[in-house]
């Protein structure tokens, strides 16, 4: 099928809108729909099968809710596209949705990709986690709600059916077994310790597992188990039946679907307090795999079946379909099936009176809904008593709501980076973190590469570009404060508050010291202040974030510089090993004897190479 555009279609204004006028032109036909305010700004997104009718039932004298006739009270003007189908339609609505972001639309956010459980097209295959791009003759199994779950298997397939998990340059190159086959956990096909016959008949039953078709492995197992016993091979016998038992005590742990179609996705959403929580449940194979818990915005007012089609409609949009649908809340059941079908290319199920099994799951999937709104409401009042006491503190008229934390890491001066991270709308904001790869300072510079930082991320700001913080946190004391403090009055923003954090006595959590400008003794907050606690919470992710970067900084300029170490080593030599060992990570794998049979490569200069590499 082919997909919707992702461009956005180009605007058309509509002066003097009449909506008479506008319904009597529209067509029968699938397509997606828009409408504007006065100023132009897009109020709402939506699809329709039959874009007359779907329309024209807004303009209606009575609305479902106070929310749509506040929506349909501000339209000044509407747009459509045509699609050839509703499946077209509901992935161009769902483009148009992230790319405007209407504020009468209820939106899903959701940055993390699902994980798949990859098997390679080796001869051997590998087993490992997985996400992006899905290419052949690779295969996927999945998706998984967590990477918990996804390694979770992984663990469960290493004990029972022992498939190798390391890469293939290290697989290419391993001259003895690893600790995975001592322990266990691989049969070590790297070094012929099993043949490729059994190799691939154990990958045939892990994927055999994946696809919930648990009761063929251990019929098959039961059937050479005996076989063996029968030919008095009574160690293969043993090895059968330790896999059987393993197989058993990983299924008597988890709940198993029976009956109807195996692949499901349960979906309940709850509301409490203004907040609404959606919870979505995986069922693979007939395995419950995980749920995973998300909160829509623009999402006040809204009822159930509103929220539950949205998140239908942009989940599957990029997410694959499974045979059945379990909601709590849909309106056109038929109508969603026939989308989700014709998306899919097969059919799908959609069910919101479900009976039996499936009554559990969506029980379940609503239950853990419940909690995840629950515990969404704790921390939002927990983040709200820490603003607020941190506003008291810092005796700001205005409640401190976005928070801006810079830090510098490096090792001796060198790879120094610089971070900053978000705190906003009672949370970490990831989307908005920055880091700053420090250039022209000399190294060891902590001053400077903070004055760096701070010019780099507030230049714009200055210019009248970008959001303004309430509060900017330094990570350190008088010294890195009273340059941050000099590059904001040069930038013409010295009325930003600003508070340095300083560690206190033996770096204890708790004894922070609070350096302000213009103040020669630094302030302390009780250890049980929740004003406090913010302050941590923001400076431990800043310091958190800059490490990370400059650990890859370092890391990746040590390891392209290891070979240009060995005096020996020229270009060519370099190039050679690295086109010979696919990389730094399989020079770093091989053995001497690896090492040795490269092109230009004596053994002494092997032995060489490889006692500088480790």
């Amino acid at each position: 099928m082919t997909r919707a555009p992702e461009a956005e279609p180009e605007k058309v204004s509509v002066p003097d809108f009449e909506p008479k006028t506008f319904l009597a032109g529209l067509p029968g036909l699938p397509g997606v729909y828009r409408f504007l305010n006065a100023a132009g700004e897009v109020l709402y997104v939506g699809k329709a099968r039959d874009l007359k009718k779907r329309v024209s039932s807004y303009f209606q004298k009575n609305h479902p809710s106070p929310r749509t006739a506040l929506m349909v009270s501000q339209i000044a003007g509407a747009e459509t596209t045509v699609t050839r189908t509703e499946a077209e339609a509901l992935l161009l609505e769902n483009n148009l949705i992230k790319t405007l972001a209407p504020r009468y639309n209820v939106v899903f956010r959701d940055d993390k990709s699902y994980g798949y459980i990859l098997v390679t097209g080796h001869a051997f295959p590998q087993i490992r986690f997985y996400r992006g791009v899905q290419e052949k003759p690779n295969r996927y199994f999945g998706p998984f709600p967590s990477a918990w779950a996804v390694r979770e298997t992984i663990g469960h397939l290493q004990k029972i059916f022992r498939l190798r998990t390391c890469d293939d340059s290290v697989f290419s190159h391993r001259s003895r077994p690893c600790l995975l086959a001592q322990i266990h956990r691989c049969t070590a096909p790297c070094v012929g310790r099993i043949t490729p016959e059994e190799y691939a008949r154990d990958v045939d039953h892990a994927a055999k597992f994946l696809e919930g078709r648990e009761d063929d492995v251990v019929g098959e197992l039961t059937q050479k188990m005996q076989v063996a016993s029968d030919g008095l091979d009574f160690e293969l016998a043993a090895r059968y039946r330790d896999e059987i038992r393993m197989l058993q005590k990983v299924l008597s742990g988890q709940a198993i679907e029976k009956s109807g179609a195996r692949d499901a996705d349960v979906v309940a959403a709850v509301e409490k307090e203004g907040i609404w929580g959606v919870t979505l449940a995986m069922v693979r194979g007939g395995r419950h795999l995980g749920d995973r818990s998300f909160f829509p915005q623009n999402a006040a007012g809204s009822d159930a079946a509103t929220v539950v089609g949205a998140f239908l409609a942009q989940h599957y949009a990029v997410q694959p379909v499974p045979a059945r649908v379990i909601a709590d809340a849909v309106e056109e059941p038929e109508t969603l099936a026939e989308t989700l079908s014709a998306l899919a290319e097969r059919s799908v199920t959609v069910l919101t009176r479900p009976q039996g099994e499936a009554k559990l799951w969506l029980e379940m999937a609503r239950k853990n809904a419940e909690l995840a709104v629950a515990v969404r409401l704790t921390a939002q009042a927990t983040q709200e008593a820490r603003g607020a006491a941190l506003s008291e503190f810092l005796a700001l008229e205005a409640p401190v709501a976005r928070i801006e934390c810079f830090d510098i890491s490096h090792t001796m001066g060198e790879a120094t980076v610089a971070s900053c991270v978000v705190y906003d709308k009672g949370a970490m904001q990831p989307s908005e973190y920055r880091r700053f790869n420090v250039k022209g300072v000399t190294p060891g510079d902590d001053y400077g590469a903070m004055r760096y930082a701070l010019d780099v991320r507030y230049r714009k700001l200055a210019d009248g570009e970008g959001r303004t913080p309430d509060l900017v946190l330094i990570d350190g004391g008088a010294g890195q404060l009273g340059a941050a403090r000099q590059v904001m009055q040069d930038l013409g923003l010295a009325d930003i508050a600003m508070v340095g954090v300083a560690k206190g006595e033996e770096r204890k959590p708790g004894l922070e010291q609070l350096v302000f400008p213009g103040e020669a003794v630094p302030r302390r907050l009780p250890p049980d202040s929740p004003a406090l606690h913010l302050i941590q919470q923001v400076r431990d992710e800043a310091h958190r974030f800059a490490i990370t970067g400059h650990r890859a900084r370092r890391g990746k300029a040590r390891i392209a510089s290891r070979l240009e170490d060995i005096g020996a080593i020229g270009p060519k030599r370099r190039q050679k090993l690295l086109a010979h060992f696919g990389g730094m990570q399989g020079v770093m794998a091989a053995s001497v004897e690896d090492l040795a049979r490269v092109e230009g490569i004596s053994r002494t200069l092997a032995q060489r190479i490889y006692n500088e590499l480790h």
